[in-house]
């Protein structure tokens, strides 16, 4: 049990800092026309969520990587307006 507890939360980091890939992307190509603020919007309600959830529940698990990915998925969305105010 404590193993998988590990490996999850490892994934969920992972998971959590894939957007980082995206904000690459973004910056290489001085755009965020391809990428949807509301569709990472919705995400970052969820990572909220859970995150609080998982406080709620004493659970570090879902605490660290929700927390990690509510943080990623902030900076991106914050990478993508800017870029979307400077293609307008």
């Amino acid at each position: 049990m404590d193993a998988l507890a590990v490996v999850a939360t490892a994934w969920g980091v992972l998971m959590g800092i894939s957007p980082l890939l995206q904000i690459r992307r973004m910056v290489q190509r001085r755009s965020s026309a391809d990428v949807s603020i509301g569709y990472l919007s919705v995400l970052l309600v969820g990572f909220l969520l859970w995150a609080a959830y998982g406080f709620s529940i004493r659970n570090p698990a879902l605490v660290v990587s929700n927390s990690v990915a509510l943080v990623v998925g902030i900076a991106t969305i914050s990478v993508a307006r800017r870029y979307r105010h400077q293609e307008g």
